[in-house]
């Protein structure tokens, strides 16, 4: 490993991450090394990390290549791996294009939730085609202190579980992840979102995103959250023939979520680089037990 790792620091409406472009694969990020890059105190800080490799140099993804150059290996800021992040796709896009790998207009990224079909717009936003939503069957309640929800189970490619609450505070602090019942419906955890209404097919939430806690967006959550609202308001686009757009409010800002009549969901927001520089690989070493 070089004495030092080049790393870029961004987010998408305030979710953020510590970008690691390593081409090659040759650097080597265990779970330690990850949390250690996400401490927001002793390290750079974040919600997770963007490992930014070609997709023929990862033992993950190269069944992918033929379809996509780069992969999003994807981890939470505890180090953990995770199948996709939505705001991560924007950031990585946008990081693609920062470093000359890929210019305005389509591209494809592949992640472990698949190849992600990404648009480039002019005017800066990115749009993210995330794919198909998963409705499995099967009542699930989350829990915060006393109160207790019914919730929408809906995969992204990653879990989530949507509850409609009348107050955002009822979500309490969000540092723990919220007890759900039944367990056999996520064996390996849940991200949890609380929704409110905010007005004709606009809604705002908060997310606790396992493995990271509570954080100011979750991309796959709002577009779980779009598809959850859309079939609590009676429109199913499979069903209606026309396409479902809802505002998503997250703390960090605002996106857009469209589910067209195919089932195929887009999702349209910011991304931005705020800082690049270097990290002494002797400290990470250090860093890492």
């Amino acid at each position: 490993m070089s004495t030092r790792i080049a790393f870029l620091k961004g987010h998408g409406t305030e979710n953020d991450f510590v970008i690691i472009p390593d081409p090659e694969n040759v650097i080597d990020l265990p779970p330690a090394a990850v949390a250690a890059l996400c401490d927001r105190r002793a390290g750079i800080g974040g919600d997770g990390l963007l490992h930014v490799v070609r997709s023929a140099a990862h033992l993950e993804a190269r069944a992918m290549a033929a379809e996509a150059e780069w992969f999003m290996d994807y981890r939470n800021g505890d180090g953990s791996v995770a199948e996709m992040c939505g705001n991560g796709v924007r950031v990585f896009a946008h990081y693609l294009q920062r470093a000359g790998h890929v210019v305005e207009g389509d591209i494809a990224v592949a992640t472990r939730g698949g190849v992600k079909t990404v648009h480039i717009a002019k005017e800066g936003d990115i749009t993210v085609g995330m794919g198909k939503a998963l409705l499995p069957e099967g009542d699930v309640t989350v829990s915060v202190g006393e109160r207790s929800w019914p919730a929408r189970n809906v995969n992204m490619g990653n879990p989530h579980a949507v509850a409609f609450v009348e107050d955002l505070d009822h979500a309490g602090d969000l540092y723990t992840a919220p007890p759900f019942s039944p367990a056999s419906a996520y064996p390996d955890g849940v991200n949890v979102e609380f929704v409110v209404d905010r007005g004709l097919r606009h809604v705002a939430l908060r997310v606790h995103e396992r493995g990271s806690g509570e954080t100011r967006s979750c991309g796959t959550g709002a577009c779980a959250v779009a598809v959850a609202t859309a079939r609590r308001d009676g429109a199913d686009p499979a069903v209606t023939g026309t396409p479902a757009t809802y505002t998503v409010d997250v703390p960090g800002g605002r996106l857009v979520i469209t589910e067209r009549p195919d089932g195929e969901i887009e999702m349209t927001g910011p991304a931005v680089i705020v800082a690049e520089g270097e990290i002494d690989a002797g400290w990470l070493e250090t860093a890492t037990p």
